[in-house]
């Protein structure tokens, strides 16, 4: 019984020291993870909705609470055309989620831009979604509100051929992030006049 008890509270221990230790590395890493996903992953995105920027958009950020999700909001200055802010939303695709950056203005809430993050979709089809220059240009223009779809959904969007899924993905990360441009658009304009200053 005694040895049971030992070993219990050695294991019990160990557990905690483990715990402990993996919760400081997280801690200790987090930035440096973050600005690696920004320079790697997100970063190629934000550069082309911000193409021209006078500023760093990248360095130029702010976060803001939805819910429970920390969103990360990235402030251009696009000179005489006025600042526009991208920010990151998810819908899903044929292989997982698709992570999709847009850009708006917010002084008309009009998309610049979009681009696409991370994806898990079927190379040379549902990849298009992210190398087909034609699919994401046709988001330019288009008011940031509403439901986004496919025509096939009946819809406004043209999809890719032969990757509706993808397409149909792409269309449910902008109406998703037409939701939550909804919710925060008051702390959003408030913010970015930090950044005019």
């Amino acid at each position: 019984m005694r040895d049971m008890i030992k070993m219990v509270v050695v294991l019990t221990v160990l557990c905690i020291f483990s715990g402990g230790l993996l919760a400081a590395l997280r801690t200790g890493t987090s930035a440096q993870i973050e600005n690696q996903q920004l320079q790697f992953v997100k970063g190629p995105a934000i550069m082309k909705i911000m193409e021209g920027a006078l500023n760093d958009p990248i360095a130029d950020r702010f976060k803001l609470k939805d819910g429970d999700v920390e969103r990360s909001f990235f402030v251009g200055n696009l000179g005489a055309n006025g600042q526009a802010v991208a920010f990151e939303t998810f819908g899903g695709g044929f292989g997982g989620d698709i992570g999709v950056m847009v850009g708006v203005n917010p002084a008309n809430d009009q998309i610049i831009a979009v681009g696409v993050t991370t994806h898990s979709e079927t190379p040379g089809l549902g990849s298009k979604a992210k190398t087909d220059p034609k699919f994401s240009a046709q988001f330019k223009g288009m008011t940031l509100s509403g439901e986004f779809k496919v025509k096939k959904d009946g819809g406004q969007v043209d999809a890719l051929s032969g990757a509706t899924v993808s397409s149909r993905g792409v269309a449910l990360a902008l109406t998703a992030a037409s939701e939550a441009y909804s919710r925060l658009k008051p702390q959003v304009s408030e913010k970015i006049k930090d950044f005019t200053k």
